[in-house]
């Protein structure tokens, strides 16, 4: 097996970006292998989690590191010399990847461990996200649901969130109920950026208002917004009522939005924005 030449440059910023899971953080190793010839290699690991990172002609390169298959694809490519790459990468890996991961580890335990395992575990990952919270202010209440527990508190913004287990792959649902302007913070880090995206003609005055901030929304209607493809964070934006017809919108606009299949590891990096 080929070893690494040396260690890539981006592994240990990149690290750092990543939140600590259980009061772990992640790690910078030499990569037991390398993905491509003379590529400044690393490896990246967290508990059971492992990433290689691979830097060669003017590309950074993630791969996950898979003890069962050798890494061909990588899973985040970034070029070396464009903006921010690290926090590219990261915000790329939080978004995609890592939920990846936590989906397929919350199958193996549903066909291990059935329903009730799957629970379990994602009480763990909830705990954790609230312990975050209280760190940074916020005082969530456990609230008991139909598919398992579920966190309730209050912004300063006024709004209220929610954080939930929905479907039997345990995917983590966030919701809020609030002013609109409180979720200005959040929502550049849960949304793809925002380069290469234009304004799209929108008909309502809260789709105007909306997708004149975060051009990467996708009206529905007058509204009702959408976000999120293939691998990022879906989910939606909406008035909680029709509204009359000579209704304005503004930062103190009540909305709902719903977060779908958002992963421990980005709730942990944006506790600090949801209170």
């Amino acid at each position: 097996m080929i070893t690494a030449i040396a260690h890539a440059a981006t592994a240990a910023p990149l690290a750092a970006l990543l939140p600590a899971r259980r009061g772990e953080a992640w790690k910078v190793t030499p990569a037991p292998y390398c993905v491509r010839p003379h590529a400044a290699t690393s490896r990246l690991t967290n508990g059971h989690r492992a990433l290689i990172i691979a830097e060669s002609g003017g590309r950074i390169e993630v791969f996950v590191d898979d003890a069962d298959m050798f890494p061909v694809t990588p899973d985040v490519v970034v070029a070396q010399d464009a903006p921010h790459p690290v926090a590219t990468l990261a915000g790329r890996i939080l978004r995609t990847v890592l939920p990846r991961l936590e989906r397929e580890a919350a199958a193996r335990v549903h066909h291990e461990n059935g329903w009730q395992g799957v629970v379990t575990a994602k009480a763990a990952d909830l705990s954790e996200v609230g312990f975050e919270l209280i760190d940074h202010g916020a005082h969530p209440a456990v609230e008991d649901t139909l598919t398992g527990p579920a966190l309730e508190w209050e912004g300063t913004a006024g709004g209220k969130w929610g954080l939930s287990v929905y479907g039997l792959a345990g995917q983590l649902t966030l919701t809020y109920d609030g002013p609109v302007h409180g979720l200005y913070a959040v929502l550049p880090v849960l949304l793809p950026p925002a380069d290469g995206h234009a304004p799209q003609d929108a008909e309502g005055t809260l789709t105007r208002h909306l997708t004149a901030r975060f051009p990467q929304l996708r009206p529905l209607g007058v509204d009702e917004l959408e976000f999120g493809r293939l691998g990022d964070v879906p989910g939606y934006i909406a008035r909680p009522e029709k509204p009359t017809p000579d209704a304005t919108a503004d930062d103190t606009t009540r909305v709902v939005a719903e977060f779908s299949a958002i992963g421990t590891d980005l709730l942990l990096s944006v506790a600090a924005l949801l209170v």
